[in-house]
C-alpha cells in the first residue's frame, strides 16, 4: 500500500496539539489566491488542483483507496504528508487528474477511457470491485482548496442539503427496486443494472480581491452534480445523451469514459472565513441541540435540588443531632454517623480501583482540554485530522497526573506493591486499547482497506507509549508515593461492622444499575450526533454544544453517585469505594446498548468484517468512557465522603 507519512518524531512529541496558536490563521488553513493565466505569481497560482480523498459507505465500515476502484488516475501523482489523525481515521488524500485553470470554463473535457474485456480475468474483477461499490454505494469525496467538493441537491419542505460526497453510481436491482441515487432521473430504470456516474458538472465560487487588499481571488464555494452519460464517441465525447449502463451480468465488453466540466462563478458576498457556512446551514440540527440542551438541564437542576436538599436540611440536621446527643443515645441512633469507624476502610481490589482512577484522571484531563480547544476553532473540520492529532499527543504526555493519582490513592489504601502499580497504570488499559485496535487494524489488513494503519505507524504509536508515556507515568508515580497518604478525618476500627439487611434498592446491583440512567440522558441525543459522524461520514462542527453536554455530563455524574453514596451510608452500607467508581461508570453500559441499538436501526452495514470492525470499535469507545465516568462519580463521593466526616464529632 502506497502511503507516504511524513512523521517528524520531534514534532509529533511536542508541538503538535499546540502549534495552531502560531499566528492569526490555523496552520495550512491560511487564504490561498488564484489568478488567471499570464497574471500569477508566487503570491497568486493560476492551477487549481483537485484532490481526492479515501471512498467510504454507510453500508460497509471498510474505506478504499481512490485507486483500488480503477478510475483515472494521475499521471504525476503526489500525496500530501498526513497528519497522524489523519493516518489513524484512514484518509487518504492525493492528486487526480481534475486540473483547472482560474476562471477557464471548459464544458466537455475528457479524463480518461476504461474498457473491460469480458474474457480477462483481470478486467472482470475490478468491473465487479467497482459494482460491489455502487451496491455499497461508496462515495467520493473531492477536496479544492482545503474545502470539501459539495453535492448539493433538494429535499423536502424546499431545503437544500449539501452532501461533502457523492455516489459512484447506483444499481437497479432484478426486482426493479430502485436503489440509493438512482431516485434522481427516471432514465435510471433498467432491471439488475448499475448506473455509473461518469461524468461531474464542478462549479467553483470565487470572491474577488479587487478593493479587498489583496491580489486575485479566494475560492469560497465549491459544488458539484454527478451525471451518467453514455458517450458514442470515446474520443469525442459530447456529455450529453442517455445513462451510462454496466449491466449486472458480465457477457460484452464494457467501455466507460470520464468526463467533467467546470465553471466559475464570482460571488463577493461570500467571505473566504465562512465559506463552510453554507455546508453547516443545511444540516438543520441546532433546534434539536438546544432541546437536548434543555432536557439536560432540567435533569441537573432535578439532581442539584436533590443534593442541595440533603446537604442544607437533612445533613445539616443530622450533623446538628449526632453533636449535640450523648454518646449513649449515639449507639442507638441509626444513619451514616453509625458506620464512621468503617467508612475510611480500604477497599477490596484496591489495586485496580487505583490503576482505573489514574486512566482515567488521564483520559478527563485529555478530553477537557481537546473540547476546549476544539471549542476555540483550533479543531475544527477544516484542519484535516487535528481533533484525533491533538487527543493522542495530550494522552501521551499526560502519563505523569495518572501514575501521581494511581499511586498516591493506592498508598492511601494501604497498598505497598508500588512497582506493580506503576507497570500496570502505565499497561493495562493502554494494552487493552491497543490490542482491540491491533486485531482491527489486521481485519482492515486482510480487507485490503485504506483504514489500515501503516507498519510504521504502529511503531512511532508503541514509540509513543513506551518512550514518552510510560516514563511520565512513573514519574508521576514517583512524587505520588513521595507524597504522604491521604489524611482521613475519622479513624478506622480494627474489627469490620457487620452491615445490616439492605432494602432492594440499596443492595448494589440496583443503585449501579440506576445511577447511570440520569447521566446517560443527558448525552444521549448528543451521542447520536457523534456517532453519526463516525459510522455515517456526516461532518460534526458543534464543539460548544459538547462541551457544554461535557460540563453538564460531569455535574451530573458527580451529583447522581454522590445522592446514591448517601442513601447507601444511610443504610449503614459503608462499601462506597467501588460503587461510587461503578455508579456512574454504569453509564458506559447504557453507551453501549444505544450503539448496538444504533447498529440495527440506522446503520445498514452488511459483512462480518465490518460488523467485527463496529463492534471492536464500539468497545474502545465504551471502555474510555467507562473510566472517565468512573472516575468522575469516585471523586465526587470521595470529596462528598470526606467532607461530611470531617464536621461530625466522634469520640
Amino acid at each position: 500500500m502506497k502511503t507516504r507519512i511524513n512523521m517528524d518524531f520531534v514534532l509529533v512529541f511536542t508541538l503538535v496539539a499546540f502549534s495552531t496558536c502560531s499566528g492569526f490563521y490555523l496552520p495550512g488553513l491560511a487564504p490561498v489566491s488564484f489568478c488567471e493565466d499570464g497574471k500569477g505569481g508566487d503570491d497568486c497560482q493560476t492551477l487549481i488542483q483537485l484532490f481526492v480523498n479515501r471512498l467510504d459507505s454507510v453500508e460497509s465500515v471498510l474505506p478504499y483507496e481512490y485507486d483500488v476502484f480503477d478510475f483515472c488516475k494521475d499521471v504525476d501523482e503526489r500525496r500530501p504528508s498526513e497528519n497522524l489523525g489523519q493516518v489513524l481515521f484512514g484518509e487518504r488524500i492525493e492528486t487526480s487528474p481534475y486540473k483547472f485553470s482560474f476562471k477557464k470554463n471548459v464544458k466537455c473535457q475528457k479524463l480518461c477511457t476504461k474498457t473491460y474485456v469480458k474474457d480477462k480475468p483481470m478486467d472482470k474483477n475490478m468491473l465487479d470491485f467497482l459494482k460491489r461499490g455502487m451496491q455499497l454505494n461508496y462515495q467520493h469525496h473531492w477536496i479544492v482548496d482545503n474545502m470539501p467538493v459539495t453535492w448539493c441537491y433538494d429535499v423536502e419542505d424546499s431545503q437544500k442539503y449539501c452532501n461533502p460526497g457523492f455516489p459512484i453510481g447506483c444499481l437497479v436491482t432484478t426486482d426493479g427496486r430502485v436503489k440509493d441515487a438512482c431516485v434522481i432521473n427516471s432514465e435510471f430504470n433498467k432491471k439488475n443494472t448499475f448506473y455509473i456516474f461518469n461524468h461531474v458538472a464542478i462549479k467553483i465560487t470565487y470572491h474577488n480581491g479587487e478593493g479587498e487588499g489583496w491580489r486575485g481571488a479566494r475560492l469560497v464555494g465549491a459544488t458539484l452534480e454527478p451525471k451518467s452519460i453514455k458517450n458514442d464517441d470515446a474520443e469525442k465525447p459530447t456529455c450529453e445523451g442517455l445513462p451510462m449502463e454496466v449491466p449486472g451480468v458480465f457477457d460484452s465488453d464494457v467501455k466507460i469514459t470520464y468526463t467533467y466540466s467546470v465553471t466559475f462563478e464570482e460571488n463577493n458576498n461570500i467571505k473566504w472565513a465562512s465559506r463552510w457556512d453554507y455546508i453547516l446551514v443545511s444540516m438543520p440540527h441546532t433546534n434539536i441541540q438546544w432541546f437536548s440542551i434543555m432536557n439536560s438541564l432540567v435533569i441537573v437542576l432535578f439532581l442539584s435540588g436533590m443534593v442541595a436538599m440533603i446537604m442544607l436540611r437533612t445533613l445539616h440536621k443530622d450533623i446538628a443531632r449526632y453533636n449535640q446527643v450523648d454518646q449513649e443515645d449515639a449507639q442507638e441512633e441509626s444513619g451514616w454517623k453509625q458506620v464512621h469507624g468503617d467508612v475510611f476502610r480500604p477497599p477490596r481490589k484496591g489495586m485496580l480501583l487505583s490503576v482505573f482512577l489514574g486512566q482515567g484522571t488521564q483520559i478527563f484531563i485529555m478530553t477537557f482540554i481537546t473540547l476546549f480547544l476544539a471549542c476555540l476553532g483550533f479543531l475544527s473540520p477544516a484542519n484535516r485530522g487535528a481533533l484525533m492529532t491533538c487527543s493522542v499527543v495530550l494522552w501521551v504526555l499526560l502519563g505523569t497526573p495518572a501514575g501521581y493519582v494511581s499511586s498516591r490513592l493506592y498508598k492511601t489504601f494501604g497498598g505497598e506493591k508500588w512497582k506493580t502499580n506503576v507497570l500496570l497504570t502505565a499497561l493495562l488499559c493502554p494494552g487493552i486499547v491497543f490490542a482491540d485496535f491491533f486485531l482491527m487494524n489486521l481485519i482492515l489488513w486482510v480487507e485490503g482497506s485504506s483504514a489500515a494503519i501503516p507498519f510504521g505507524t504502529l511503531v512511532a504509536i508503541l514509540a509513543m507509549w513506551f518512550g514518552i508515556s510510560v516514563p511520565l507515568t512513573f514519574v508521576g508515580a514517583y512524587f505520588g508515593f513521595k507524597k504522604p497518604a491521604i489524611e482521613q478525618p475519622v479513624r478506622t476500627n480494627q474489627i469490620p461492622r457487620q452491615i445490616p439487611e439492605q432494602s432492594f434498592f440499596t443492595k448494589p446491583v440496583p443503585g449501579i444499575v440506576m445511577g447511570g440512567i440520569l447521566p446517560f440522558g443527558c448525552i444521549f441525543i448528543q451521542l447520536f450526533f457523534i456517532l453519526n459522524s463516525i459510522w455515517s461520514h456526516q461532518m460534526y462542527y458543534m464543539f460548544g454544544f459538547l462541551f457544554l453536554v461535557f460540563i453538564i455530563l460531569l455535574i451530573t455524574c458527580s451529583e447522581a453517585t454522590i445522592l446514591l453514596c448517601y442513601f447507601h451510608l444511610c443504610a449503614e452500607d459503608y462499601h462506597w469505594w467501588w460503587r461510587s467508581f461503578l455508579t456512574s461508570g454504569f453509564t458506559a453500559v447504557y453507551l453501549f446498548v444505544y450503539a448496538v441499538h444504533y447498529f440495527f436501526s440506522k446503520l445498514q452495514i452488511v459483512g462480518a468484517a465490518s460488523t467485527i470492525l463496529y463492534f471492536g470499535y464500539t468497545s474502545i469507545m465504551v471502555l474510555i468512557f467507562f473510566l472517565f465516568t468512573g472516575t468522575i462519580g469516585f471523586f465526587a463521593c470521595f470529596w462528598f465522603v470526606n467532607k461530611i466526616y470531617s464536621v461530625v464529632k466522634v469520640d
